[in-house]
């Protein structure tokens, strides 16, 4: 197969919080302001993602549609599997939030030591593509309880918790460059120091996009903005469709160096 994910460019990370914005509020708004509830809305979006992601692994190469599609509702779903364990079960974001990480660790250990590479540019089988999307799963849901954690448990509120984070993704970029320049140009691409980058870059997007999120759609006595989770989500999906669209006709997140390989 082609690589099956896009390039790691800055529409990607538009793309990105974008999506991880939609996560929390659509999350809010089926399970609130349609009154769905956790289970029921918990149900129809994992269904939703399912049938979307029996598509990407049909696919044999990037499409754009399907994949940010994808994106979107495991943010949903990941908002969603956090949600539970807090509202419903009353597992403590403390609690969650370690859980999440060694989850995720876990699945990245695994994944290394049985395809020796985490990079976004190795994408070209089944078995790394499971990895890949199980990994983002549990980077939404441990984005998620962080988020929660920082602007509610810790009452940092929503617009201190987007700097917080904000901050970290920028001090992240400031490393990954400077041992970018550092290490020459032959390791610029496919260095260790870039793929530690992109998945921590990865990770610390969804608590902002969900601070984000949250900031816009609360209401003022709650320390939001109050848009509502109809407008926020509608802002933010229309935006990503014609981002996506762009692409679509563009193709400049489309991989340049083809890989093949086999299972």
């Amino acid at each position: 197969m082609l690589n099956k994910v896009p390039e790691v460019t800055i529409y990607f990370w538009i793309i990105k919080i974008l999506c991880t914005t939609v996560g929390e509020t659509a999350a809010d708004y089926l399970n609130e302001t349609l009154h769905f509830g956790l289970i029921n809305t918990s149900y129809i979006m994992s269904v939703l993602l399912i049938a979307v992601l029996f598509f990407q692994f049909r696919a044999r190469r990037y499409v754009p549609s399907i994949y940010w599609l994808a994106v979107v509702l495991i943010s949903v779903v990941g908002t969603l599997i956090t949600d539970n364990l807090t509202d419903r079960l009353g597992v403590p974001l403390e609690t969650s939030t370690i859980v999440f990480s060694i989850i995720l660790a876990v699945t990245f250990a695994v994944w290394f030591a049985i395809e020796r590479t985490l990079s976004m540019h190795s994408i070209v089988t089944i078995r790394r593509e499971a990895f890949y999307w199980l990994a983002i799963l549990f980077t939404f849901a441990l984005g998620t309880a962080a988020g929660d954690l920082s602007a509610e448990k810790f009452n940092l509120g929503y617009l201190t918790s987007v700097f917080i984070f904000a901050a970290l993704i920028a001090f992240v970029t400031v490393v990954h460059f400077g041992f970018k320049a550092y290490l020459g140009a032959e390791h610029k691409r496919m260095s260790s120091n870039a793929v530690l980058a992109f998945w921590l870059a990865y990770i610390l997007t969804r608590p902002l996009g969900a601070s984000i999120g949250d900031y816009l759609s609360q209401s003022r006595s709650d320390g939001g903005l109050g848009l509502g989770t109809v407008v926020t989500s509608a802002i933010f999906l229309t935006s990503i469709f014609v981002c996506v669209m762009y692409l679509a006709l563009t193709k400049k997140d489309v991989t340049a160096v083809v890989t093949q390989t086999s299972e």
